[in-house]
């Protein structure tokens, strides 16, 4: 068996989300006009494999005068322009966690199936991986944990040396089974996650995953996530 930290992987964005926002944003107020476009990036915003434009700088397609549309755009309310650019993620959680994540529909999941995954295989190392508990997890309960899941591994290894199918064989895995799920989403349900998964009522695993993604969110854009507060611990 194979305890594991919860994670967080960043697997792909929408670049320079800001300039996306204000260039679709405008079509609402019929003011693209107000936006000069680059003869460099030809208003893209980007450059060389999506680094940003330095030729906008000082110019009315100036990352600044995105950042002021975007403020505005959430001072406003008008949240549906958000939902242009998008973020994916790959998680690792426990299998708990990530009925949690699923509940948010506006969406897209992959996740990591039990039903054909032999944990017994070389491929897994031949043992099952579950998430290490929660930062107030006491430790007096650390020897249970490992005794249940040991318990529940031998128990399932056991089914399939039997001839029990990976599907039927799951069904004694532990809820704390590591779990990869991959999440795609815009930038409004992000937001509306954030919101949930960081509130001191969430789960403290969730809490732990939600905090990985808001720190890469606000590498992203802080503009786009910057008033979500942080809950303090």
């Amino acid at each position: 068996m194979k305890i594991l930290n919860p994670s967080v992987e960043l697997v792909t964005f929408t670049p320079n989300p800001e300039r996306l926002i204000e260039r679709m944003g405008r079509i609402c107020y019929q003011s693209q006009h107000k936006v000069k476009v680059c003869e460099v990036c030809h208003g893209s915003g980007v450059v060389d494999d999506w680094k940003r434009c330095e030729a906008c700088n000082g110019t009315e397609t100036d990352i600044s005068s995105a950042i002021k549309f975007v403020e505005m755009i959430k001072s406003n309310g008008h949240e549906s322009v958000l939902e242009h650019p998008s973020a994916s993620f790959s998680v690792i959680c426990d299998r708990g966690v990530t009925h949690e994540v699923v509940r948010h529909r506006i969406a897209s999941f992959s996740q990591e199936n039990t039903r054909y995954c032999n944990y017994m295989k070389e491929v897994f190392g031949n043992e099952i991986s579950v998430i290490q508990p929660p930062f107030s997890f006491p430790e007096k309960s650390i020897d249970d944990f490992i005794e249940a899941v040991e318990f529940a591994e031998k128990k399932y290894f056991k089914l399939l040396a039997n001839g029990e199918t990976p599907q039927i064989a799951r069904s004694v895995l532990p809820t704390c089974l590591k779990a990869e799920i991959g999440v795609s989403a815009n930038f409004r349900e992000w937001r509306h996650f954030l919101k949930l998964r960081t509130s001191p009522k969430a789960h403290p695993q969730m809490i732990e995953i939600a905090e990985m993604i808001r720190k890469e969110l606000l590498n992203i854009s802080e503009v786009c996530f910057n008033d979500i507060p942080r809950i303090s611990k």
